[in-house]
């Protein structure tokens, strides 16, 4: 089996099935009903795959100030890792409904920033996976709890005010959201319309094609006229509540741009603070 470390084709992944340092989890989610996605995994998933809730696992609600989504304290981040059976040594794969835009990039991230990088989206998702007929169980797995020891590099999650500092020093940030959403004619999440000031829009959907990843040449010749030479170090992606903005930093890596931030609160957590200035229209 390959170092995977941004996507793998479903053919590969099944091709792997069985190896003992492969890890496989399941995040489909629906916002509007958690019960739904947990069911959906119970009753059918990738042979051997755990179950990771967006908000149970991948967030922490008990934090104020972080947005819809709030980061994980690397502490608790690490102990979910080690009662699903993972260590620094596993190939993991995620996946997700379909394209990776929801907890499947973010629980890639989650792991890339720990320094974990054997990890990978199932690019297509369980969509592509059911299409092709490929092998599915109800059996939900018990897995051998382990330890897992790692702490975030934060230079890689930014608050706000790390934020004002990246723009203000000639920095990038993306924001993934929808154009209609960043330019504040809609605004079906948040309670304030609109965007950080600076922030450019790339909507996360413009990395796909046909529900697959573009290859990495085309993502990196998209991603050029945003990035204008600028390191990966010098961008943080961003969306509502940084979720989606996840898939910017999956994309930017399997076109070569590795090292990008997120801003963990994202828009959500932007507008926490009303003194925290809110643009609108295009730029």
């Amino acid at each position: 089996m390959s170092d995977w470390t941004t996507l793998v084709a479903a053919e590969d992944l099944a091709a792997a099935l069985g190896c003992d340092d492969l890890i496989v989890i399941d995040t489909r989610t629906s916002l509007s009903d958690r019960a739904a996605s947990e069911q959906a995994y119970r009753d059918a998933h990738i042979p051997g795959a755990r179950y990771a809730d967006l908000d149970r696992d991948l967030s922490d609600h008990r934090k104020p100030g972080g947005g819809r989504h709030p980061w994980p304290d690397a502490a608790d981040f690490v102990a979910t890792l080690g009662r699903w059976g993972v260590t620094p040594q596993h190939q993991v794969v995620v996946y997700d409904a379909a394209d990776g835009a929801l907890a499947a990039s973010r629980l890639w991230f989650l792991l890339r920033v720990l320094g974990h990088r054997r990890v990978a989206v199932l690019d297509g998702g369980w969509q592509r996976w059911s299409a092709l007929g490929l092998p599915t169980d109800a059996e939900v797995p018990a897995p051998q709890a382990t330890r897992y020891e790692a702490d975030y590099d934060a230079r890689r999650l930014l608050d706000a005010q790390q934020v004002r500092s990246l723009l203000d020093s000639g920095g990038l940030l993306i924001d993934a959201r929808a154009g209609e959403r960043f330019r504040g004619e809609v605004e079906p999440l948040d309670k304030v319309a609109g965007h950080v000031p600076g922030a450019r829009n790339r909507a996360f959907a413009l990395n796909l094609e046909d529900g697959r990843f573009k290859s990495p040449q085309a993502l990196a010749q998209e991603f050029a006229p945003l990035l204008q030479g600028r390191a990966p170090q010098q961008v943080a992606a961003m969306c509502g509540s940084g979720v989606t903005a996840c898939h910017h930093l999956l994309a930017l890596t399997h076109a070569g741009f590795d090292g990008a931030g997120l801003y963990t609160g994202s828009w959500s957590g932007w507008i926490e603070d009303p003194q925290r200035p809110v643009a609108t229209g295009q730029a």
